[in-house]
């Protein structure tokens, strides 16, 4: 279903911050041209917190239409309002997409009791599989495995993209959840470690920047070569490192305007351009990556 090397992607912008559709279309064909197997599309990565809901339905048939069902498409539905996740899932179930992903409501912090109840009203809105999204650097609240395990009760609450790191996490989920519930990994730098261990896919941030590397670094994780893994893997770690150095997507945007992918890094505000002080050290992961630009 969702597996593999699936890419947050960013949604890329003109310098009056419209969106670029042009940059859009070029950066859909790198990932699928490059060996990715599905698109998230308005998660973290692609700035759906400052991007109001009537144009991301936009932006999700643009890539709808551009796909053309070459991979698969995950749209992100979440809110820290359970009754505004439930709208925009009703709403985004009536396109060609393949699922959703729905992060943990942030900023409000629910129990755990209240992530489940979330979720289960979340999903019910839907007959589309939902990938649960658990990342508490972001949101300020962690899901615990037990939480997990209840949720996997949802017929239609398939995975979990795990962002927090921990390959004990990996472990208990792994303990607690039935074979088939998607593992999937939102970290980049434990990403192949995460696969070795039994993980089913990463959906990840360096892929924006380097597909064909990721692809290949995962489907080898996946095959249990670790050697092969490793091997890829370590030439990614600057990616993996330093496309954090500022907030996220910044410096994935920079890197991709440098690549000559899209035409502007603009990011709305409150999020701002990459400070020139990073630049070189996103340079060097570039080089590091093989990457030419």
């Amino acid at each position: 279903m969702f597996s593999g090397s699936l890419v947050a992607i960013i949604t890329p912008m003109l310098a009056d911050g419209q969106v670029d559709y042009v940059s859009l279309k070029k950066l859909l064909n790198y990932q699928v041209d490059n060996g990715t197997d599905g698109l998230v599309i308005m998660g973290t990565t692609g700035e759906a917190a400052t991007i109001p809901f009537s144009e991301q339905l936009t932006v999700m048939q643009f890539v709808i239409d551009e796909v053309r069902g070459r991979v698969k498409i995950i749209a992100g539905n979440g809110s820290n309002s359970t009754a505004e996740a439930i709208e925009k899932t009703k709403q985004l179930n009536e396109l060609a997409i393949d699922g959703f992903l729905t992060v943990t409501p942030y900023y409000n912090k629910p129990t755990q009791a209240g992530m489940v109840a979330h979720f289960k009203a979340v999903a019910a809105a839907t007959d589309k599989p939902v990938l649960l999204y658990n990342v508490p650097g972001r949101t300020g609240v962690d899901m615990l495995a037990d939480t997990v395990a209840k949720l996997t009760a949802v017929s239609n609450i398939v995975g979990i993209k795990e962002a927090t790191g921990s390959l004990a996490r990996l472990a208990e989920l792994q303990k607690l959840c039935p074979n088939d519930f998607l593992l999937l990994s939102g970290d980049d730098a434990s990403a192949c470690e995460f696969l070795l261990q039994g993980g089913h896919g990463v959906i990840s941030v360096t892929t924006n920047v380097a597909p064909l590397a990721m692809s290949q670094m995962i489907k080898a994780a996946m095959q249990q070569d670790r050697t092969a893994a490793e091997q890829i893997d370590q030439t990614l770690q600057g990616l993996h490192r330093d496309l954090f150095i500022e907030s996220n997507p910044i410096p994935s945007k920079w890197a991709l305007w440098r690549l000559g992918l899209i035409n502007s890094d603009f990011a709305r505000l409150p999020l701002t351009q990459l400070e020139p002080i990073h630049q070189s050290a996103i340079e060097q992961a570039l080089h590091q990556a093989n990457l030419k630009f």
